[in-house]
């Protein structure tokens, strides 16, 4: 396959992991992922293989903060590619609203994402998540931390539940 054709087959795999994500379709947006993809963000750190397809199947649960997202895709080449997003929703444990911008780094390799790089300002997205606490300590390592610690406690037990709820089936 040439350079120009890998480039844009890259592209249409972008596009098709975000209008997935629009839909709310975590399993789509995980068939775009290599079997070992690794994936890390501000607020999950470092996740790989099947616990960053469980990230956004728990990230995409029905009855979520209304998720409204909008994307761009920026210079896409046969080995790597990038894309601004923005999410609004509601915070899920204060119901306070958040636009939050992210700005994703692709790798690929044999058509899929082997890797994903997504970052933002914690701080800000503290900020408008937690309300005067997130604005005035979100800047903190502490703080951080602790949102850090509090999202992999919540992807474990999500990761928990569906292996009992697949154990009963």
């Amino acid at each position: 396959m040439s350079v120009a054709t890998t480039a844009a087959a890259n592209t249409k795999l972008i596009t098709r992991f975000y209008e997935a994500f629009q839909k709310r379709d975590a399993e789509a947006m995980g068939a775009c992922y290599a079997p070992g993809i690794t994936f890390r963000d501000p607020v999950f750190g470092r996740l790989e293989g099947e616990r960053a397809r469980a990230m956004w199947r728990m990230l995409n649960q029905p009855g979520g903060g209304g998720l409204e997202l909008t994307y761009q895709l920026g210079v896409v080449d046969d080995v790597t590619g990038t894309a601004a997003w923005q999410a609004k929703y509601k915070a899920p444990n204060t119901g306070r609203p958040v636009e939050n911008h992210i700005t994703s780094r692709f790798w690929f390799a044999d058509g899929l994402i082997v890797r994903q790089e997504d970052t933002f300002d914690l701080w800000k997205w503290a900020s408008m998540a937690l309300g005067p606490t997130g604005r005035l300590m979100g800047w903190s390592p502490m703080i951080q931390g602790a949102i850090r610690k509090r999202a992999l406690a919540n992807l474990d037990k999500f990761i928990e539940a569906e292996a009992e709820a697949a154990a009963k089936d």
